[in-house]
C-alpha cells in the first residue's frame, strides 16, 4: 500500500534501525524527515538514498535528551511539511552514556535514559498531536525483552526507561484512537548494523554464534530492513484496527524458552511439499 502523499519523521533516522525505517517509508513514497544527533554526513547520506527511491525530505539535527529540542523538531517539520502523518520514535543515546550496573550507575546516566526515551516520547505524542493528521500512525521502537528481564545489569537504566515507554504507548494510545491515530511500539531483537555492531568482536561473534544455532527459530539476526518493513506495516491503512500493542519483530527469539537450552528447544524443519 502507497504512502503517497504521507509525511513522515524518524528520530535517530540517520543510520542503523532508524535508517531502515525511513528507507523503508521512502520506498513507499512518504516524504521523510530523518533526525540526527551528531552523525550530520550519516543523515545527508540516508536523505540521498531517499532521494534516489524517488521520494525526497530533509535532516534535522535535535538531542532527544531535551525535551524543548524535542518540541522543535515538530516546529520544523510544521514549516516544512506543513502536516505529520508518521511519527516513529527510535533515537537512543549512545551506550556509554546510560550503560551502567544498578549498584554503580550515576543519576546523570539514569536520566539520559529516561530524558531520551520516556520524556521524550511523551512530549513528541504532544506535539505530534497538534500536527497530526487523523487516522495517523505513530510507532516506538523498544526492546521488549530489556524491559521485562534483569540479567543484562548495565541495562537497567535503558530497560526501565523503554518500560515506562511502552506504559505511555498504551495511554498515548488511548488519547488519540478517537481520531483514528494508532499508537504501537515495536520490540526488534538483535540486529545487524545497530547497536550490536559497537560490541566487542568476540562479543559479536557469540551472540551471532547463539542465533544461527537457534535462539531466534529463522536462524539469523535481523536487519534494519526487517524492522522497518514491520514499522511500515504498522503505517498502512489496513492497520489502522492495531493500537497500543508492542509487536516483536525479533524472529520468533522471544518465542524461546530461556529455562532449557536452546539444542533442546529446536524442531527439525518441516519439509516443503
Amino acid at each position: 500500500m502507497s504512502l503517497e502523499g504521507r509525511f513522515a519523521l524518524v528520530t535517530g533516522g540517520s543510520r542503523g534501525i532508524g535508517r531502515g525505517i525511513a528507507l523503508k517509508l521512502a520506498s513507499k513514497g512518504a516524504r521523510v524527515a530523518v533526525h540526527y544527533f551528531r552523525n550530520a554526513d550519516a543523515a545527508n547520506e540516508t536523505l540521498r538514498a531517499i532521494r534516489k527511491s524517488g521520494a525526497d525530505g530533509f535532516t534535522l539535527q535535535a538531542d532527544v535528551t531535551r525535551a524543548d529540542e524535542v518540541s522543535g523538531l515538530f516546529d520544523r517539520v510544521r514549516r516544512e511539511f506543513g502536516a505529520l502523518d508518521v511519527f516513529v520514535s527510535n533515537a537512543r543515546p549512545e551506550v556509554p552514556e546510560f550503560f551502567q550496573a544498578p549498584f554503580e550507575i550515576s543519576l546523570q546516566q539514569w536520566s539520559t535514559a529516561f530524558h531520551s526515551q520516556a520524556t521524550a516520547f511523551l512530549v513528541a505524542a504532544q506535539s505530534a498531536a497538534t500536527l497530526m493528521r487523523d487516522n495517523g500512525r505513530i510507532v516506538a521502537v523498544t526492546y521488549g525483552a530489556g524491559s521485562k528481564t534483569g540479567g543484562l545489569q548495565p541495562w537497567v537504566a535503558m530497560g526501565s526507561a523503554k518500560a515506562a515507554l511502552e506504559a505511555l504507548v498504551r495511554y498515548i494510545a488511548v488519547g488519540l484512537a478517537r481520531r483514528g491515530i494508532t499508537v504501537n511500539a515495536v520490540s526488534p531483537g538483535w540486529t545487524e548494523d545497530s547497536v550490536l555492531n559497537t560490541l566487542p568482536g568476540a562479543v559479536q561473534d557469540l551472540i551471532r554464534g547463539w542465533y544461527t544455532r537457534g535462539w531466534t527459530p529463522m536462524g539469523r539476526l535481523g536487519t534494519p530492513a526487517d524492522v522497518g518493513n514491520v514499522v511500515s506495516l504498522l503505517c498502512e491503512e489496513d492497520a489502522g484496527w492495531i493500537t497500543g500493542q508492542v509487536i516483536f519483530a525479533d524472529g520468533g527469539a522471544s518465542l524461546m524458552n530461556p529455562e532449557m537450552p536452546t539444542e533442546l528447544q529446536m524442531a527439525q524443519p518441516a519439509q516443503s511439499a
